[in-house]
């Protein structure tokens, strides 16, 4: 009986790391229910031994009845017994709770169809978990249900695993294996009575390396499978608790942690309420879109993006940013300041909002650009409720100049040209009927993006499912219904098909035109893709449908537009340039003012100056003092206990207290000299184990003092200190006054050099920096610890009598 109910409570330990995915706790107790269900019929199963195949089935139709009583009871026969509708019920549920989990980011609205699905997996979790326990007798492998509903919020969650979960979760997990560990003893039949806590106390028996065993194997697996990943160089923070050391590539001295950008957009864009993010002002008072993230990695089923790197010499504080990649300095460019503010409620915000191709930016902090992609990112600050300077210089570029650009260098076709090798044939049979009468590739571009937006029939709704595999075959052919995520994801693909280098852009849209500036929400959440023309660099398309039937605040960038084939200065919003960018192009003067702006300026403030990353040889230095330092704990607990005996010598050394009771009497105190004498007599054991000197547990303190005399070849004055404080010991043990006593501290001192003396230069080496008798004073600490197992489970609620 012991092991179902130890299953139901490690189940609902490890469902405790699930709350971060929710909002409310309808879900927690609802699955509570569920698990106490399953637990119930799985006890008297255990104890009348009814077959292995028939309590599952038992939990299963179990479960089946509490799901309809709590959430279709008016479909049920008496509000409990299943019925059709209630069968049919149920299902739909489930269905429109998968639908919401696709809907929402987490944390997720506890609708009755998310409560429903979640309680259903549990439940099905905790009959797994009690089938290995109780009925398979594998306790250890009930270890992999629990990890797969463990590792849930790991995978969903932005925010790392909190420690209480984990520590509740590990200990529903070892608190099953001690369940098993006692079952197993049990069964041998009735216990031998061998440990006695008192005369009148019960008896138990005295299995403590058999139960201990189990419980110190799976504690030092949980200890190693937090602290190992904490000391391994990682690129990114443990994905329990969010620590790791950084591998320092191009990251400075710590790591970032990289969720994929696609997770959340469609739950931004799914929010009922249009929470504002950020707002932005621009000099030529036109929008700007905003980017965060590049995405250059598509395996078929998603786009990723590798680790940016950022150099410290790259620092955003030191100078302009990197060039953009494939933007030559003929290329005429126009030069807009944007000044951006983000919400202090956008927590967590490591990669800065920048329109592109971003040339200066003025922020406070340690930011740093990827060389490739111009994302600029920070792995010790965030941006929540900062406000920073943007300087970018766009391109302007015309249609034959995109038409006239020269082929790819192989660096960017390499990367940016890659795909799946099973790529669906009608992916690739569709991208060229769609641009078979285009000649170059900014023509087949142009195709692509008609394609999307007025002649493919598409249609924009978030109700679409994913972008990979089957599902951009089921997008570009059959259901033509999605939203940013997709239509980025597949003209991105389409355009790698034709040998034209494409990624993923993920960030906001302009937004909304408020006053004298710019705001923009979590419905401006956008994917849109770049494509590269050499020459020009990266240039966004917009193949998502606009206005009031697709995102609403999305544009179609002049440059793209059929029409604009002969139109020279091409601008990159729909709306015509205002300001000095403008004016430049008409002076003919719009050269890349990379070549003759030493320096800009920001609003009268000057560079910002941020404190440089210490040297590399400060760094090892700092690591190897940490290495010392933790070497050196046995030896710094060891010179501290001395230290702490040491006084208390001297304390007892001290003029002594009498009392007079009587004429020609005294009474001496003796209990300082007692501490003494316990104190010196414990030093000078840990002394002998520190330099390997054995000792019997039956020797006598004379009996010891003359044989570390004969073997050790004590002098006199050795020998007379290492008999004084066995006599002293032995009159602390059968007399009532010390007598005749030298000082304790410098009987020690002459000890502990005769005993160095004869021992090697290794013992000697090893009792200063790593002394023994710490070291095993630290494993008796730690299997009293483990002892407190056993204490636990002595305890009984109810006495007896003997």
């Amino acid at each position: 009986m012991r092991l179902p109910i130890a299953a139901g409570a490690a189940t609902m330990a490890v469902t405790v790391s699930l709350y971060p995915l929710f909002q409310g706790g309808a879900w927690f107790w609802a699955s509570l229910g569920a698990v106490v269900v399953v637990t119930a019929v799985g006890v008297p199963a255990s104890r009348y031994s009814l077959p292995g195949w028939l309590a599952p089935l038992g939990q299963v139709v179990a479960i089946w009845i509490y799901l309809t009583a709590v959430f279709t009871p008016e479909k049920a026969w008496g509000r409990v017994v299943p019925t059709r509708e209630s069968v049919v019920a149920l299902a739909r549920m489930l269905v429109g709770g998968f639908a919401d989990i696709q809907r929402f980011a987490a944390p997720v609205p506890a609708t009755t169809s998310i409560t429903l699905l979640t309680c259903g997996g549990v439940a099905l979790i905790a009959v797994l978990v009690d089938l290995l326990a109780s009925r398979a007798r594998r306790a250890a492998l009930c270890g992999l249900p629990l990890l797969a509903l463990f590792t849930v919020p790991a995978a969903v969650a932005t925010e790392p695993v909190s420690w209480p979960a984990f520590i509740v979760a590990a200990a529903g997990y070892l608190g099953l294996l001690v369940a098993d560990g006692r079952e197993r003893v049990g069964h041998w039949g009735r216990a031998v009575l061998v440990r006695r806590a008192s005369v009148t106390a019960r008896t138990v028996a005295d299995v403590g390396p058999l139960r201990l065993s189990g419980k110190r194997i799976g504690l030092t697996a949980v200890v190693l499978a937090v602290l190992l990943p904490a000391l391994l160089p990682t690129l990114e923070p443990s994905p329990l608790f969010g620590f790791g050391v950084g591998n320092g590539r191009g990251k400075g001295n710590n790591s970032i942690s990289i969720s994929n950008p696609i997770v959340g957009l469609r739950g931004s864009l799914s929010l009922p309420a249009n929470a504002d993010v950020l707002s932005y002002t621009t000099s030529d008072n036109l929008p700007r879109y905003l980017r965060m993230y590049s995405l250059d990695i598509f395996d078929g089923q998603q786009w990723t993006m590798a680790g940016p790197s950022g150099l410290p010499e790259d620092r955003i504080s030191r100078g302009p940013l990197p060039p953009p990649p494939g933007q030559s300095r003929e290329t005429p460019v126009a030069t807009v300041t944007t000044r951006i503010t983000v919400s202090k409620t956008l927590k967590g915000l490591e990669f800065l909002p920048l329109p592109y191709p971003p040339n200066r930016i003025g922020i406070e902090g340690d930011w740093r650009p990827d060389r490739d992609s111009l994302m600029v990112f920070s792995t010790e600050d965030t941006a929540e409720g900062m406000t920073y300077t943007v300087v970018s210089d766009e391109p302007r570029p015309t249609a034959e100049r995109l038409r006239s650009a020269a082929a790819a260098p192989q660096q960017i076709t390499d990367r940016y040209l890659q795909l799946p090798r099973d790529l669906p044939r009608e992916v690739k049979e569709l991208a060229a009927r769609e641009t078979k009468d285009a000649r170059t590739p900014y023509d087949r571009a142009v195709r692509l993006q008609e394609f999307f937006t007025s002649k493919g029939g598409f249609v924009y709704t978030l109700a679409a499912q994913g972008h990979g595999g089957q599902a951009l075959t089921d997008f570009l052919i059959r259901n033509k219904a999605g939203y940013c995520e997709q239509f980025a994801a597949a003209m991105a693909v389409l355009a790698r098909v034709l040998h034209i280098p494409a990624r993923v852009a993920v960030g906001y849209t302009g937004g909304s035109r408020v006053g004298d500036h710019w705001q923009v929400g979590t419905h401006d959440s956008h994917a849109w893709p770049e494509l590269y023309f050499e020459g020009t660099g990266w240039l966004r398309f917009e193949p998502t449908p606009t206005g009031l039937t697709g995102q609403g605040s999305a544009t179609v960038p002049s440059y793209s537009r059929a029409q604009a084939a002969n139109e020279p200065g091409d601008q990159p919003s729909a709306a015509p340039a205002i300001g000095s960018g403008s004016s430049d192009l008409a002076n003919g003067s719009a050269s890349n003012p990379r070549n003759r702006r030493p320096e800009l300026d920001y609003g009268g403030s000057g560079p910002i100056v941020v404190e440089e990353e210490t040297p590399l040889a400060v760094r090892i230095g700092l690591g190897v003092a940490a290495v010392a330092f933790v070497v050196l704990i046995p030896a710094m607990l060891r010179l501290r206990l001395r230290g702490h005996r040491r006084r208390i010598c001297s304390r007892a050394a001290r003029p002594a207290v009498v009392l007079a009771e009587a004429p020609g009497t005294v009474t001496v105190r003796t209990g300082l000299w007692k501490q003494a004498t316990t104190a010196v007599w414990a030093e000078l054991g840990d002394t002998l184990y520190d330099y390997g000197v054995s000792r019997a547990p039956s020797e006598t303190p004379r009996a010891l003092a003359v044989r570390l005399s004969a073997q050790h070849g004590f002098d006199a004055d050795a020998e007379a200190a290492v008999t004084r404080i066995a006599a002293s010991a032995e009159r602390m043990l059968f007399a009532r006054t010390p007598g005749e006593t030298g000082s304790p501290r410098e009987d020690l001192r002459v000890v502990r050099r005769a005993l160095a003396a004869s021992a090697p230069r290794s013992r000697r080496i090893r009792a200063v920096l790593l002394p023994p008798s710490t070291l095993t004073g630290m494993r008796t600490l730690g299997t009293r610890l483990l002892d407190v197992f056993d204490r636990l489970e002595n305890l009984r609620l109810t006495g007896r009598k003997a």
